[in-house]
């Protein structure tokens, strides 16, 4: 009897897509995903670590569902993601439940990691936040079987005063531009219709690979995928959203007149402080060549 494993994954969809590769894998070695936690023999809680609330609500949702381990048949409890990477030792010491401790960079090794549990070993694994970038592993989406996430870069080079994630997710790291096509085709042959590129900064997909950003490129290889629909672009830093972005997102029909943008502040000391690479000035000029190039766009 194959045993069966709850996953709950917090955060963001980049942490979403860690998961659903970690279900792609446990599926793969003949583990069964169950939607009910009292019911499972592994739970896995995918965290995240990025601000207080986020930590709480992970703390939170480890503490209820480490219960199972006395109250159902949970006989291995894992923590993985962005709280793990951040604070590995020390919840090893206060959530002694814990079996199984992994960082952003290990969770490809989930089930290697699964079976040594089981015979006994305790496995805290973290500081591999700048691992090179899986790729070809087996994903079950957890969305809606029309859409689908694809992270096209891990990492952040940004260094805002404010955030934690290049401690969390390792330095910026473009992936392969064929690598995100192949895996795109083929969530476009399982059904899905709206693909969501995501990353910490979308503009800069491309820099470190290619010497000069190709989100633009990228975007029109991905709108001649035939069964594709919807194109959608998060996390776009406004300070690197150029001309040729806004000229394809124009010009693309199956690109959606949307673009989500963490602009963080309008006041410039602040921005400064913040260490953004922007101004008021730039963010409201990008929005106006936006909105005359693109007129219906939010």
């Amino acid at each position: 009897m194959s045993l069966k494993v709850y996953i709950e994954s917090l955060g963001c969809p980049k942490n979403l897509i860690d998961a659903e590769i970690m279900n792609g894998l446990l599926n793969q070695h003949q583990f069964q995903k169950t939607p009910y936690p009292h019911d499972a023999d592994i739970i896995i809680v995918n965290t995240c670590g990025f601000i207080e609330d986020a930590k709480k609500e992970s703390i939170d949702a480890m503490i209820e569902l480490s219960q199972w381990k006395e109250l159902g048949n949970c006989k291995l409890f894992v923590v993985t993601g962005c709280l793990a990477e951040r604070y590995a030792e020390q919840l090893a010491v206060e959530m002694p439940e814990a079996d199984i401790i992994i960082g952003t960079g290990d969770f490809p090794k989930i089930t290697e990691y699964i079976h040594k549990a089981f015979k006994g070993e305790k496995i805290i694994r973290y500081g591999n936040a700048n691992h090179e970038i899986p790729e070809g592993l087996p994903r079950i989406l957890s969305t809606p079987a029309h859409t689908a996430y694809v992270k096209i870069a891990e990492g952040c080079d940004n260094y805002c005063t404010y955030c934690i994630i290049p401690k969390l997710r390792g330095q910026y790291r473009s992936r392969e531009m064929q690598s995100i096509l192949e895996e795109i085709e083929n969530l476009a042959s399982k059904g899905v219709k709206e693909i969501i590129l995501i990353a910490q900064d979308t503009t800069k997909y491309g820099l470190d690979l290619y010497g000069e950003t190709k989100l633009a490129e990228l975007l029109k290889k991905i709108a001649e995928i035939d069964p594709i629909q919807w194109i959608r672009v998060l996390y776009c830093y406004p300070e690197n959203i150029s001309e040729q972005l806004i000229q394809t997102i124009a010009s693309e029909d199956k690109i959606c007149k949307y673009l989500d943008i963490p602009i963080q502040h309008c006041n410039n000391e602040i921005l400064k402080k913040m260490n953004r690479k922007t101004t008021k000035a730039q963010i409201f000029k990008n929005i106006e060549r936006m909105r005359e190039k693109i007129p219906n766009i939010h």
